[in-house]
């Protein structure tokens, strides 16, 4: 069972940077690792896939993040981070860090909550124009 907590959220201006964290435990040898969000207005238990991160350090990202968010892990700290720049008021949203075998599936689109094996407790961002 992973489990995992995300910290790093915040307020920022447009065009600005924030570092999301996630503390990873778990056996996560088998798993995909990533970030979603819950924007406002989708499903209450939906979340859109931004950035995955594999075992071998292989990224993906969705068409919207692409060069200016940047998915990493520090496997001697089990971390995973999500650093986000050049932010906009549409990147505003509660995000999750996230482990499932088949999370690769969902960057860049929408999935529903339980068909992922594991969320974090989740944290918010909010950008201002």
């Amino acid at each position: 069972q992973v489990q995992l907590a995300e910290t790093g959220g915040g307020s920022v201006q447009a065009g600005g940077s924030l570092r999301l964290s996630c503390v990873v435990s778990g056996d996560t040898r088998r798993v995909y690792m990533g970030w979603f969000r819950h924007i406002p207005g989708m499903s209450a238990s939906d979340r859109e896939g931004v950035a995955v991160i594999d075992s071998t350090g292989a990224t993906y990202y969705a068409d919207s993040v692409k060069g200016r968010f940047t998915i990493s892990q520090d496997v001697n700290k089990n971390t995973l981070y999500l650093q986000m720049n050049s932010l906009k008021p549409e990147d505003s949203a509660t995000y999750y860090c996230a482990a499932d075998p088949n999370l690769r599936l969902g960057v860049g689109h929408s999935v529903a909550g339980p068909a992922v094996a594991a969320w974090g407790q989740g944290t918010l961002v909010t950008v201002s124009s």
